[in-house]
């Protein structure tokens, strides 16, 4: 039977081998040496470099954000170090007055969706040279104050379509060097575009198609900060004219990096070719022209003033350098956005408009050719009905006459063939004949009475009417028809066809 343990004066310590006493206590040491994850505090002589409000740690190989910056804080320079993530807790408290934060070159890949929350003022984010792969729905929503994003050389595929909704301030985004396929239309488009944003650069990306119509209409001032070069567009003739366009308007984002935009010939060349070499022998794009405006007889016509900057002051000149001046009686007025609004043009509104912009830095000219055509807008279609009219009018001429001619009641074939003998002619050879008939009196009385519709025995005239000389009888008629030739003019076979369609009964 085991005996019970009895107690000593040795502490428990003494009881415990040595080798899992010594593990234990090197155990206690490692968690006591682990670092908090508020990281350690501001030290403004060994870590960061302060000099009034601002605070640079940059290089200093640091893992977290050090903790107790001051509320003074305006500027704060984090990149080059080793910070992986951006949590919600890196600042616990609100800095108001940060309006700079850089964050480049840390190997980032990891945003927090509330990281910016106690940073609302910020104007100047740099994010760029790290490993940010996506961009989630409404990540900068908070930054109602930011200005300027950088945001390039990452490794960005994923943009949500929401995830700049709320930055209304923002007047330059730079994503270029990503993985971005898709052009981000949204941020440029109308209803959806970021009002202030001037400067959008998506170049060296993966984009190989664009949006070429809706990029045509945009605003001078958005297209001349729109950069998307170093991409693998397809070749096509839509691209060149859309960017040649953009070099005669001399605008930056063609001029500065004209031998940058490239594009891949389709199969089965595939050979990568300048933009601008399009209209060559690569695929004979036709060279590109500015296209004049043109209006029709009494429309309403407005001219823009498509400048390079968004806010200029515009001033508009007639042709002959007419200067439109406000509350006169000149059909042409300026509207509130620099446009100028011709009201019911007129031959004479035709010729060069001048648009004179400028602000404190910059000056451009631009002229607008107006061609007013000397019709109405629907003059084409008016002209078209017209000769549609013409046209039904005389096949319906024609058919009448068709109908007068073979559909005409009691018409010769219809007639009694009473009194023919063998040497009679017929109706047609008469009809067709202009030479007096030489031959038996009688035979022309009866051929005149087949001609003149007169020997028959109804009372209808011609075309049916009622014949005044129906109450005669045949004796009348035979003597009247005898007396053709006791001396009396002959009628012509020629002047019987004009009484065929003569509305008068004929008296012989």
């Amino acid at each position: 039977m085991p005996q019970p343990l009895k107690r000593t004066g040795k502490s428990l310590l003494e009881t415990l081998p040595r080798r899992r006493w010594a593990l234990y206590i090197s155990l206690a040491v490692a968690v006591l040496s682990l670092p908090v994850a508020t990281g350690s505090a501001l030290n403004c002589h060994n870590t960061c470099i302060c000099a009034s409000n601002i605070v640079s740690c940059s290089k200093m190989n640091l893992t977290t954000i050090p903790t107790g910056l001051p509320d003074y804080t305006a500027v704060l320079d984090l990149s080059y170090n080793d910070i992986v993530q951006l949590r919600a807790e890196w600042t616990p408290v609100k800095l108001t007055k940060l309006h700079n934060l850089l964050l480049s070159h840390n190997g980032l890949h990891f945003l927090s969706s509330e990281a910016f929350t106690n940073v609302k003022h910020l104007r100047y984010l740099d994010l760029s040279s790290n490993n940010i792969r996506k961009l989630d729905e409404f990540m900068f929503e908070p930054l109602v104050n930011l200005e300027v994003l950088l945001l390039y050389n990452n490794h960005v595929s994923q943009i949500d379509r929401t995830a700049f909704v709320g930055v209304v301030n923002l007047q330059k985004l730079y994503l270029s060097q990503n993985q971005i396929s898709r052009f981000p239309l949204e941020l440029v488009k109308d209803k959806t575009r970021l009002e202030k944003l001037i400067l959008l650069d998506v170049s060296s990306n993966k984009i190989k198609s664009l949006p070429i119509d809706e990029l045509q209409v945009l605003p001078a001032w958005i297209k001349n900060g729109l950069y998307f070069h170093n991409n693998p567009l397809v070749c096509s003739c839509d691209v060149y004219s859309l960017l040649a366009h953009w070099h005669i308007r001399k605008l930056n984002s063609a001029l500065d990096f004209k031998d940058d935009y490239k594009c891949i010939l389709p199969a089965p060349q595939k050979t990568e070719v300048g933009v601008f070499d399009l209209n060559n022998e690569f695929m004979n794009c036709s060279t590109f022209k500015e296209t004049d405006r043109e209006a029709f007889l009494d429309q309403n016509v407005i001219l823009s003033c498509d400048t390079k900057h968004k806010v200029m002051s515009k001033t508009w000149l007639l042709p002959g350098n007419v200067v439109v001046t406000p509350g006169s009686n000149q059909t042409a007025a300026m509207l509130k956005d620099g446009s100028l609004q011709i009201d019911r043009v007129k031959p004479e509104d035709s010729g060069n408009y001048t648009c004179l912009a400028v602000n404190k830095a910059f000056n451009e000219t631009l002229y607008v050719v107006l061609k007013v055509h000397n019709s109405t807008m629907n003059a084409g279609g008016e002209t078209l009905n017209t000769a549609y009219t013409t046209l039904v009018g005389c096949l319906a001429s024609v058919v009448l006459v068709l109908i007068y001619l073979y559909l005409t009641p009691c018409h010769c074939f219809c007639c009694a063939n009473k009194g023919k003998n063998q040497g009679e002619d017929s109706i047609h050879s008469s009809m067709l004949s202009v030479t007096p008939t030489h031959g038996d009196p009688a035979l022309k009385a009866e051929l005149n009475r087949h001609v003149a519709f007169i020997d028959s025995k109804d009372i209808q005239g011609q075309n049916g009417k009622l014949n005044p000389n129906g109450d005669e009888d045949d004796d009348e008629l035979d003597e009247e028809a005898g007396s053709l030739g006791k001396g009396s003019r002959k009628k012509s076979v020629a002047e019987s066809i004009s009484s065929v369609f003569s509305d008068t009964p004929m008296v012989v």
